[in-house]
């Protein structure tokens, strides 16, 4: 396993788990505790995890997030197979939009083979995937929060008012059966409930590290989801909570080559 799969499974391991120890890593990704010390030494650095005497924990709390650049590095084989089943859910002739997010992102680069696609949405990093393809790309316009290249704000909520599309699709920080959708920030918030309300329907793109996990601001309400994509990871019996409510579930198999 090279270094770079190395720390990308620590930090999915201490996801998960909340704290470890350094055995229990060492354990996980067949390595030394002399090598594991070093990359959670590493990783801290990065502001991907807090260290912890003997091991390493989850930063956080209800209001933290990470950075995008730390968002990526989590779940990334993931997040690659949830955007393929996810580019199921888009037609050609569709108007859709793309939220903020790692995942959206992995979305956006599989719908630029789409010859007659309207894309709205209040991603940079999204606009920029697009921006030599087919598809007609709708910018929101607002202010950009440099932290998730989103663009947000009053300016921002008040351009999707007016608009329909067929399907806006939606990552977030959390994900649970009782809050469904929530994110740390308010003004992220504020601009993900603007697209709900674009839309005929919400898709939910949310990897397994997501599920179970709740933050600040809720943003999307069981209720109000159409469809969740996750992965082969995620715990089947929160999904099994799901159907009942209303929302179809897609999941993803992982190429664990990708």
């Amino acid at each position: 396993m090279h270094a770079f799969e190395r720390r990308q499974a620590i930090v999915e391991q201490v996801r998960s788990r909340g704290l470890a120890s350094l055995r229990e890593l060492a354990s996980a990704v067949d390595a030394s505790e002399v090598t594991i010390r070093r990359d959670v030494r590493i990783l801290e650095q990065e502001g991907v995890i807090d260290r912890r005497r003997g091991g390493a924990a989850w930063p956080g709390g209800l209001t933290h997030e990470q950075t995008y650049q730390q968002k990526s590095q989590v779940a990334a084989a993931e997040k690659a197979a949830i955007a393929a089943v996810a580019a199921e859910l888009v037609s050609e002739g569709d108007a859709v939009v793309l939220g903020a997010g790692t995942t959206t992102r992995e979305l956006a680069r599989l719908l630029v083979k789409f010859q007659d696609l309207t894309v709205v949405t209040n991603s940079v990093l999204v606009a920029e995937e697009l921006a030599r393809s087919s598809v007609e790309v709708v910018m929101t316009g607002g202010t950009l929060r440099g932290s998730t290249f989103a663009l947000v704000g009053s300016a921002a909520e008040a351009s999707l008012q007016g608009i329909r599309v067929r399907r806006a699709f939606l990552s977030g920080n959390g994900f649970t059966v009782s809050r469904g959708l929530s994110t740390p920030n308010a003004q992220s918030a504020s601009i993900d409930r603007a697209i709900v309300g674009a839309a005929q329907e919400v898709v939910v793109l949310a990897d397994h590290t997501k599920l179970g996990l709740d933050t600040m601001m809720q943003t999307v309400p069981v209720e109000a989801i159409t469809h969740l994509v996750t992965d082969e990871h995620a715990d089947s019996d929160l999904l099994a909570q799901l159907r009942p409510l209303g929302v179809s579930v897609h999941v993803a198999p992982v190429d664990a080559s990708a």
